[in-house]
């Protein structure tokens, strides 16, 4: 990778963060002045990082290289890794999680193989993501430790302190980031305990509470006569609307989508379920982002007000209602990897936001409809 490439990417990475911490603006008065640090940090960044490396660009700078490393060394440092006793994880520059242990999958209450792939950052409290994107992103270019509080979105009471120090795996180009994370000291200044393996009275509520509602999706499913794709479709959105979201809205097809079903609050004066059922599902950005890239999207205070499109009248979907939290999961069969359709949950005002527990066992419930929906009649 040459230093121009690696500049255009640091430069389109300054930019995103930019963009996030302007977002920010918005986050309650106690989190202003975490966001304000990271903005001066972004600041300092430019002045000190980038535009000297642009004048050495212009001025006809040179290419870098990448080193190799050593196949055993590889293995052991693997080994230890996992069976490392803190909660450690490997991210990239985007926050990213490349690969998790065993302590930090038990800390964080995520398998390890969910996280794969999806940003650690969306692990945090909404007012923490900002700050540790960015500090993130500094480690990754190579401006030494950084150490951070921020909160589970979990666990927001406890205070956990993240470490972030870089690391540069052999035979890749780009230098990936080491997370260790800690119990903080609570406000009373005793640390935290750390988090025990064996969940609590509400890790096991909702664990039987989410095990009941993969049931009773599969018992609906089943029940089904083969080849009924909309049946299919609107079974799940009736199974999940109510208990588990105020908002289900089903979508069938990938390239071609069209909307299925639309459960919404039963008090509706203003129409707004008549008038999420009559958008084109082409025209919500979300949900052609899920069947495009079949990956799941757990928001909670959506930053794009417009994600999920506008009604006729050009209001935000979102903001008429009142969406605190959305799950916008595609239906994927194990087997071939195609997206038969989008389900799209929203839970509104006061409730609370989904989880990740909730997003997986809404992941698990995506893969048994897909499966309803591809058999034959």
């Amino acid at each position: 990778m040459t230093q121009t490439d690696e500049f255009g990417e640091d430069l389109a990475d300054f930019v995103r963060r930019v963009g996030e911490l302007r977002t920010a603006r918005t986050a309650p008065m106690d989190d202003l002045h975490t966001v304000l640090d990271a903005a001066l940090f972004e600041l300092d960044h430019a002045a000190q990082q980038l535009w000297p490396r642009f004048e050495q660009l212009v001025a006809g700078g040179g290419a870098g290289s990448a080193g190799g490393g050593d196949r055993a060394e590889q293995q052991l440092l693997r080994a230890v890794f996992q069976r490392l006793p803190l909660p450690v994880a490997l991210v990239d520059r985007e926050t990213v999680v490349r690969r998790m242990n065993f302590a930090a999958a038990s800390f964080t209450g995520v398998r390890a193989g969910y996280a794969t792939g999806r940003p650690l950052a969306g692990l945090l409290a909404p007012g923490d993501r900002a700050a540790f994107r960015s500090q993130a992103a500094a480690v990754a270019r190579g401006e030494g430790d950084r150490s951070l509080t921020v909160h589970l979105q979990q666990r927001p009471a406890d205070p956990v302190r993240a470490t972030l120090t870089p690391l540069r795996p052999s035979n890749e180009p780009r230098t990936a980031v080491l997370v260790v994370l800690q119990p903080a000291e609570s406000r009373s200044g005793r640390p935290q305990m750390v988090h025990r393996p064996v969940p609590d009275l509400a890790e096991a509520t909702l664990h039987a509470a989410l095990m009941d509602l993969v049931d009773a999706m599969a018992s609906r499913l089943l029940g089904l006569r083969p080849g009924d794709r909309a049946a299919v479709l609107n079974c799940a959105a009736e199974v999940l609307h109510g208990r588990f979201a105020d908002w289900v809205i089903a979508d069938a097809g990938a390239s071609r989508m069209s909307r299925t079903a639309v459960l919404g609050p039963a008090d509706d004066p203003e129409g707004a379920v008549a008038a999420v059922a009559g958008q084109d599902p082409a025209a919500c950005p979300l949900v052609v982002e899920a069947a495009r890239g079949g990956s799941t999207a757990l928001q909670v205070r959506p930053e794009d007000p417009d994600g999920f499109g506008v009604d006729a009248a050009g209001t935000s979907v979102l903001v008429r209602a009142d969406v605190t939290s959305l799950l916008c999961v595609p239906l994927v069969a194990p087997e071939g990897g195609r997206v038969e359709g989008v389900l799209t949950l929203f839970r509104t005002g006061a409730r609370l936001a989904f989880s990740m527990a909730e997003a997986q066992a809404v992941d698990v419930m995506s893969r048994h409809v897909a499966l309803a929906m591809r058999r034959p009649g």
